[in-house]
């Protein structure tokens, strides 16, 4: 009986593949479930093993069992088959000019196992702001060619009301061992300090990075702006609204793009309660400070010279609804600004917690080419 139990929960818990989490904890669980597969792979199969020793419900744990392992494979199955086209995809949006020192396949199952490569960079602290409570740091992650490289700024997750620079540091460790300088930035947090605040923060860093650039090492007609979740909303607007050359590209992972029509969608308080979100980051609801919605909403600035965009939004997200990166993909397209969208059919919200998974390794994939591509030498 207690097989049939741990099979019957295992496969409860594959479900998270094909549904978006219902609660802020399973949220969490499906990021483990999508992105360590073989985890779950394994406790499924070692159930399937020793349930031939059973007497009494043998047949419906084996079938159960066998369903689980294959639900538990498709993030893997998903990724194999969304890489097959995509070098082609991305030379088409964004020719780069090379492949040396890259990743040459969207997705390995080997290389879950053994890593993409990554050798860890400790981090510089670099102060660029002070404030009467506390500094604004910088860690900024050197290039491994010691010359002088574009820089790619980093900028943190967390509903604009917390989180910080050390957020998911393997990609910034990664691309300073392909020759890019990585300077993963702290801004100012609601809801102390709304909207544009951390925009403006954005700018400041960058003015620090241009002013240091000789003892950096930095190229100071080479930066990219990389958002995660509210950071990529930081970053959109930033990128969309500084008009400013020196900054070639900007890429969105799972960015709320559109404030306004993300504020009037009924969203799963047993996730994230929006409103709240919302009001202390942009000072009220939206029937309150539409305009504020409207500031924020990177939608709401995209131009025919808007800067080229990387999209990166998995279809599962229970957190900022896929709808974001459809508009946002939509509106880039209608003003014929240069851009790729790399959905994700199996991946939820922080997809690239662990960067040798599945989402992991393709969204490297694909941001290695962008940058290739966008950086000019």
């Amino acid at each position: 009986m207690w097989r049939l139990i741990i099979a019957v929960f295992l496969f409860l818990l594959s479900l998270m593949v094909l549904f978006k989490a219902p609660t802020n904890f399973l949220w969490r669980v499906s990021v483990a479930i999508t992105e360590f597969p073989y985890i779950f792979i394994a406790a499924a199969v070692v159930l399937y093993i020793i349930s031939y020793k059973a007497d009494k419900y043998k047949t419906a744990t084996l079938i159960i069992s066998a369903i689980t392992i294959v639900m538990y494979s498709s993030p893997m199955i998903q990724a194999y088959q969304r890489g097959k086209n995509l070098t082609e995809d991305l030379l088409k949006a964004f020719p780069f000019k090379n492949e040396q020192e890259q990743l040459q396949e969207p997705y390995s199952f080997g290389k879950m196992f053994s890593g993409i490569g990554i050798t860890d960079v400790t981090p510089k602290t670099l102060t660029y702001k002070k404030l009467t409570e506390k500094d604004l740091n910088i860690d900024f992650f050197p290039s491994s060619t010691n010359l002088i490289s574009p820089t790619v700024i980093i900028i943190h997750g967390g509903s604009w009301a917390e989180g910080d620079s050390k957020q998911l540091p393997a990609l910034n460790s990664y691309l300073a061992n392909k020759g890019y300088n990585v300077a993963a930035i702290n801004y100012r947090l609601a809801p102390k300090y709304k909207s544009p605040a951390p925009v403006e923060d954005v700018k400041d860093a960058l003015k620090y990075l241009i002013a240091n650039s000789e003892k950096l090492n930095i190229d100071t007609s080479n930066f990219v702006l990389l958002g995660r979740s509210a950071g990529a909303q930081i970053a959109l607007c930033a990128a969309y609204t500084f008009n400013d050359p020196k900054i070639r590209g900007v890429v969105s992972f799972y960015g709320p793009a559109d404030m306004v029509w993300g504020a009037r969608i009924k969203t799963n308080k047993l996730v994230l309660n929006t409103d709240k979100v919302f009001s202390d980051y942009l000072g009220g609801l939206i029937d309150a400070v539409p305009e504020k919605y409207h500031e924020a909403g990177a939608v709401d600035h995209i131009t025919k010279n808007s800067t080229p965009t990387l999209i990166i939004h998995g279809e599962h997200d229970a957190m900022v609804a896929y709808e974001h990166s459809e508009h946002l993909n939509k509106k880039l397209e209608e003003n014929k600004v240069q851009h790729y969208f790399l959905d994700l059919p199996w991946a939820t919200h922080g997809c690239d917690y662990n960067i040798n998974g599945p989402s992991g390794q393709i969204t490297t994939f694909a941001i290695e080419r962008f940058l290739n591509s966008v950086i000019k030498y």
